[in-house]
């Protein structure tokens, strides 16, 4: 059998099938979740639960946050409580016992926690434009008894994904998922980081918990069905899975979580956990408005998603989209962020030439004519430093 004969979304459909009827120890890794939001969620949810992570440490509230793989809906109740009322989460899942168990307990969370703020959504997490809830309901009307139907329907869903999308272009904060993009077939892996990129908004990013592996899976364990559904066969390389997420067009991506001690060994080959940040935003034109950054260290140099490098304790030239970029996390704490004294309009700055790293002229930030003079001593303090008992100057 190859990986192309096995239906790794029947292998996979089937053993969660079973695993949300039943507990099945296997599937999951042991994972600590804080348990103020564990009260409100009921045990056959809890019991049910197959994950390597908790995504859900990085959200905040009033976000926006889609769980890919949301499963019995444990993570999807968990953020729902994080994100409060102002917020929402949406949960996709193909498999349909655990939808239905996910969907069971909504109305009785939400009357408990004095908010609705959850909804679950069937589909493919690779397309996440297509509700395969809403394809059901056509099939149900209009059965295929024909080439013609099966045309019509395939034609019906690509309207469906432009019209009324699943999950919609640039409406999410964050998009979280447990140990389940290594479920999904390697041919539409490349689709399903692609989706991930279209549905969050600019500055948006991803907090995925998954298995890794520290050398490539061999074909014959990729031909293993009860492999691929114990998220075994479908694992990316650990410097693999990053450079997918680089590929897709994120940027700010850092391993946040790693397990030490792998999950599994399986033929000498070690499998782990790691929770992975990755933000979006980085498109765009880049304009020149004299600004630099100065990055504190402690490395001599480090070098960008862009290939822009910046050296320890010089202020380097950066476009107004790689400085706004930089003065939010995950850079923020690296860098000292140098506006020019005389601020340019954005609507009249010209393009800057992102090709190269230049440092920038302090005489281009402060301005060429600017000559103020200033006595030793004069606004070198903070007010609380100035509040000080002196001893003999506070600088």
């Amino acid at each position: 059998m190859s990986t192309e004969s096995l239906d790794v979304e029947r292998a996979v459909r089937d053993r969660y099938s079973e695993a949300a009827q039943a507990r099945e120890a296997a599937l999951c890794c042991p994972v600590e979740y804080d348990t103020r939001y564990l009260e409100i969620i009921p045990q056959e949810i809890i019991e049910r639960d197959y994950g390597c992570g908790d995504p859900t440490r990085w959200i905040k509230a009033g976000e926006t946050v889609l769980d890919l793989g949301s499963g019995g809906g444990k993570a999807c109740y968990i953020a729902s409580q994080v994100v409060g009322a102002s917020g929402k989460v949406i949960g996709v899942d193909m498999n349909d016992e655990m939808l239905g168990l996910a969907r069971k307990h909504r109305q009785a969370i939400g009357e408990t926690l004095g908010y609705h703020n959850v909804e679950f959504h069937k589909g493919r997490i690779q397309d996440l434009g297509l509700d395969l809830g809403k394809v059901e309901a056509r099939l149900a009307e209009k059965p295929i008894g024909s080439l013609g139907d099966w045309e019509a329907l395939e034609t019906w869903q690509e309207e469906l994904r432009r019209s009324e999308p699943m999950i919609a272009d640039d409406s999410v904060d964050v998009i979280v998922s447990n140990c389940v993009l290594n479920l999904v077939k390697p041919e539409a892996k490349e689709k399903l980081f692609g989706e991930m990129h279209r549905v969050l908004k600019r500055g948006g990013r991803v907090v995925i918990s998954d298995i890794v592996c520290d050398e490539e899976v061999p074909r014959h364990m990729q031909d293993d069905p009860e492999l691929w559904s114990g998220c075994i066969s479908g694992a990316y390389r650990e410097d693999k899975f990053l450079e997918a997420f680089e590929r897709a067009g994120f940027y700010g991506i850092q391993i946040v979580k790693r397990d030490a001690n792998p999950w599994q060994v399986v033929q000498g080959i070690e499998f782990r956990s790691v929770t992975v940040e990755a933000y979006k935003g980085k498109e765009g034109a880049c304009y020149e408005r004299n600004q630099a950054v100065l990055y504190k260290g402690p490395w001599s140099s480090v070098t960008d998603d862009d290939g822009h490098t910046l050296y320890r304790g010089q202020p380097m030239a950066v476009c107004d989209k790689t400085f706004q970029i930089y003065t939010r996390e995950p850079y923020a704490s690296h860098v000292e962020a140098i506006e020019p004294r005389v601020e340019i309009p954005l609507e009249g700055a010209a393009l800057f030439d992102c090709s190269q790293d230049v440092r920038r002229d302090p005489r281009v930030t402060k301005g060429a004519d600017y000559s103020e003079s200033r006595a030793a001593g004069e606004d070198c303090c903070s007010p609380s430093e100035s509040a000080a008992p002196s001893s003999g100057g506070c600088c």
